[in-house]
């Protein structure tokens, strides 16, 4: 009887070792090594290749993708017009974000234009019914199936011919070839590259739910984010009642693009004009609080920035942040102090991005150090002027991209852009 050959393989990077270590030597994570057994005949390509040999660019005609209206208009202007026909997607979001259930209802959307099949590895039919009962999705042309097996899934496949497949989750799929456990990184990669196989092959579009670490990222090897057409993320703070959906990668389309949900008892709601959501509970002659225009892919969004400057309790001043890097915030207020000269060192600061929007991008320096000058001085912002810019570190405010659209954007609420900020300091002829 032959030994079965083991070997270590990082469920972050996909690292492989012979040997066991607590620190991966690849990304540097501690206690991410699992001792797998190594598979042998494993399926690695996931593409049907379509002929022999290479052909130069100019032989290659143009294939245009076939895309499929859902009906929920900022859901389809995310995926770039509709879904392509024969893609495979894939959802990300923490646990009861709403992955399952803004699944179900897209699953109802579909199923006026073919067969969908709901394959759930988590739950049971009666709890994915319950849902659907909830959700009033009334189809006879979703078909749910409770399997694990991908196997016996693409069995099922070839006898009901869906056009729409919900994989609901991929950490619990397995392939019976691969003698590891559902969810390492051997059987997420393969069960992804299955999936793949099989959407392409019998053109049909599929949706992958995915599992999300503590600290936000999507579970399982990077080559999982490879081998999907797209990949999206529901985002969100559980104490809202609405849901942020992001395009993180798209094939068909550009990514960073975003569209804002409500969750309702009813489901998922889509937000035509998030500006004024966001802004619908913004308090009005308040200090510490600015409207910053922010771009998301290639829409504008207004928000709320907040801040509250307090006399520190211990020797050492607070620096908290939500919504936005706690390390840019340490630098726009040492660039206020030494700037201003504002006595910043004996103050905790708090600033917020209200709704739980997560910002990245440099436009947003303007608003918080004028939402911080504002707290400081108690002197609230000039009614109606929206703020954004990047603050260099002389104190300098330069210019950002798309400008014109995020004046279009603060226009079209009502509201006036303060554009003739050249420099931190005149930050307080802004104040009331």
């Amino acid at each position: 009887m032959t030994k079965r050959k083991s070997i270590y393989i990082c469920q972050k990077c996909g690292y492989k070792t012979p040997k066991w270590a607590g620190k991966c030597p690849e990304c540097g994570s501690w206690g991410s090594l699992v001792e797998e057994i190594e598979a042998k005949n494993v399926r690695i390509g996931w593409i049907k290749p379509s002929t022999t040999s290479p052909l130069s660019l100019e032989e290659i005609g143009e294939e245009k993708a076939e895309r499929i209206l859902s009906g929920i208009s900022e859901f389809d202007r995310v995926l770039g017009g509709g879904i392509v026909k024969g893609s495979v997607s894939l959802l990300s979001g923490e646990p009861g974000i709403g992955k399952s259930t803004f699944l179900l209802q897209l699953a109802n959307r579909f199923s006026d234009c073919g067969k969908v099949l709901y394959v759930t590895a988590e739950e049971s039919p009666e709890q994915v019914a319950l849902r659907a009962k909830r959700l009033e999705v009334k189809s006879s042309n979703i078909y749910v199936l409770a399997e694990n097996n991908l196997e016996e899934i693409s069995k099922q496949i070839e006898k009901v011919k869906p056009i729409f497949v919900v994989f609901d989750s991929i950490q619990t799929l397995f392939l019976p070839y691969i003698e590891s456990a559902a969810g390492s990184v051997s059987q997420v990669r393969e069960s992804a590259a299955f999936i793949t196989y099989l959407s392409k092959s019998e053109k049909i579009t599929s949706f992958i739910v995915g599992h999300v670490t503590k600290e936000g990222t999507i579970a399982g090897p990077k080559v999982l984010e490879h081998i999907v057409d797209a990949v999206f993320q529901f985002e969100g703070d559980k104490g809202y009642n609405f849901r942020v959906f992001k395009s993180l990668k798209n094939r068909f389309g550009s990514t960073g693009e975003l569209a804002v949900f409500e969750m309702t008892e009813k489901g998922l709601r889509e937000i035509l004009n998030p500006s004024e959501f966001f802004l619908s509970e913004r308090p009005i002659g308040k200090p510490g609080s600015v409207i910053f225009a922010g771009i998301e892919g290639s829409r504008p969004l207004l928000l709320e920035v907040q801040a509250l400057v307090t006399r520190a309790v211990f020797s050492t001043p607070q620096r908290r942040a939500k919504g936005i890097d706690a390390n840019r915030l340490s630098i726009i207020v040492a660039v206020i102090e030494k700037e201003l000269g504002y006595p910043l060192r004996n103050f905790d600061i708090f600033v917020n991005v209200v709704g739980g929007v997560k910002i990245s991008e440099p436009a947003v320096d303007l608003p918080i150090a004028a939402a911080i000058i504002s707290s400081y001085l108690e002197r609230p912002v000039k009614e109606n002027f929206v703020l954004f810019g990047e603050i260099g570190l002389t104190g300098e405010v330069r210019r950002v991209k798309l400008e014109e659209l995020r004046e279009k954007e603060a226009k079209k609420n009502g509201f006036e852009v303060a554009s003739n900020i050249s420099t931190i300091s005149q930050i307080p002829d802004f104040l009331c």
